[in-house]
């Protein structure tokens, strides 16, 4: 992925003072540094405030995800529709907001502006929690309108991913790329887990005083204004359009080209095989935790809990291991440390040992996530990257189903018993096992780094000066 940038040569720079030729002998031109400096020092702020408003935005993000988008399936059941709908409610809407994003590298060709897109798909993410705060207000409301506005839910933040992607490639200096993101999904997680537990936390205030169905109200209101919020956050971010050049749109076929071809694109492959395999036992985890283990609610929270701290401290360190040794060789750390994690729970059999299994899990996904995220900004090229990430957001979405289906049938089959599901979750472990074949044989990425000067003197900069020292401190997970 090169991303070289072309100077034009500085006034004066020519054979004479005023930069015309000149017959006579040529001056020396004085060293423009005392002219620079105080340009980079204000490309060095505007760098330092877009990286507290990217974090800020993130903070809102992740409140909203651990507080809102969390209790969907808990909110349909809340209205009396039962556990099917509950459970469809969690990757049916998925999909469909999935296919609503495809309109996203049509808006933003037209649109002219990655970050305008981003702001206009959050803010419609953000207006999706006003039917479901009506109807938790209203005491009813009918299945598809449920389904409808967690549709449109997925469908703006889906869509608002491509080129809230291909943006910050131009936001945040490939220096302190690895390093800052690093902190910024460590907060994140950190934000999630305070809006998972503020929310529960309400839920069972409201179970309890017989105001349940007003306390989801609540907790929407709060999701929709923490969007709403990082909506005016990412507006404050500065758009260098020149640097997005034209956006290219490509085609299924031309894509699917490419990775038969052998092009870098093949990666896409190994990520969504992941998810397959990882979907095949990931939305049976908590009915195994509470129907067939029966453990307590408050043990339940802290095993989910336990995952997020371990996320947050394992990301400082992914940060380094990616900014030393490169994004891929985290995923392959984080590609074969979560291969066994499902496993294990096969030997799990008291609540310490599936906290430790946790742990684990947590580590080895903040791995994995983190490396993910950095290999997109180098698997595709920036120019075409809205493109090729909004079809990959339909197929990942596919590939949860399709995992989904797999691991229902199995279930089905062999009926909902301990051992049913304890095979389960061998099935997915090897499964991942079998990914890591696609990841053998995906070509590595080459990049080249920027030659701008400026933008060099920045991103060496400490990331010290990327935290919000005098702002708000959050982070985020997903492109927000």
């Amino acid at each position: 992925m090169n991303t070289r940038v072309s100077h034009a040569p500085a006034t004066g720079h020519g054979d004479s003072p005023s930069g015309h030729p000149s017959s006579t002998t040529p001056s020396i031109p004085s060293p423009p540094l005392r002219t620079l400096r105080p340009k980079r020092h204000g490309r060095r702020r505007t760098l330092r405030r877009n990286l507290r408003n990217s974090v800020a935005d993130g903070a809102a993000f992740s409140i909203m995800v651990g507080i809102g988008e969390t209790y969907f399936p808990a909110f349909a059941l809340a209205l009396g529709m039962g556990e099917i709908v509950s459970g469809l409610i969690a990757s049916v809407p998925l999909l469909i907001g999935a296919f609503l994003q495809l309109i996203s590298p049509f808006a933003v060709r037209q649109l002219g502006s990655n970050r305008m897109w981003c702001v206009i798909c959050v803010a419609l993410q953000g207006s999706s929690f006003i039917p479901l705060i009506i109807g938790a207000l209203y005491g009813a409301m009918p299945v598809w309108g449920v389904f409808a506005a967690v549709s449109l839910y997925w469908g703006g933040g889906l869509g608002a991913g491509p080129a809230w992607n291909t943006w910050m490639e131009t936001v945040v200096p490939f220096r302190v790329r690895a390093p800052f993101f690093a902190m910024r999904t460590r907060l994140g997680q950190a934000g999630v887990l305070l809006g998972f537990l503020v929310g529960g936390l309400s839920l069972q205030y409201g179970k309890q005083n017989g105001n349940l169905l007003l306390l989801f109200a609540a907790i929407f209101t709060v999701a929709a204004v923490c969007r709403l919020i990082s909506a005016r956050f990412l507006s404050r971010q500065t758009e260098t359009v020149n640097m997005h050049g034209r956006q290219l749109q490509v085609s299924i076929g031309e894509l699917v080209g490419r990775i038969r071809a052998g092009g870098s694109e093949r990666l896409l492959l190994y990520f969504l095989a992941v998810q397959i395999a990882v979907q095949i036992s990931g939305p049976y985890f908590s009915p195994f935790m509470l129907g067939q283990l029966k453990i307590s609610y408050l043990h339940f929270v802290a095993l989910l809990a336990t995952s997020f701290v371990a996320k947050i401290l394992a990301l400082p360190a992914c940060g380094r291991l990616a900014a030393v040794f490169g994004a891929r060789r985290l995923l392959w750390i984080g590609g074969i440390g979560i291969m066994p994690v499902s496993g294990l729970w096969l030997y799990a059999d008291n609540f310490w040992m599936l906290a430790g299994v946790q742990f684990l899990a947590g580590a080895v996904w903040a791995a994995y996530e983190l490396a993910m995220f950095l290999l997109f900004f180098e698997t595709v090229r920036r120019e075409e990257r809205t493109s090729i990430l909004t079809m990959f957001n339909l197929a990942n979405s596919v590939a949860l189903v399709i995992g989904a289906i797999i691991g229902g049938c199995v279930l089905k089959t062999l009926g909902q018993c301990r051992e049913a599901y304890l095979f389960l979750f061998a099935v997915s472990s090897f499964a991942r096992a079998g990914a890591l074949l696609v990841l053998r044989f995906a070509p590595g990425a080459e990049l080249t780094l920027p030659e701008d000067e400026e933008l060099g003197e920045i991103a060496t900069c400490q990331i010290d000066d990327a935290e919000p020292i005098n702002g708000p401190r959050a982070a985020t997970v997903r492109a927000s």
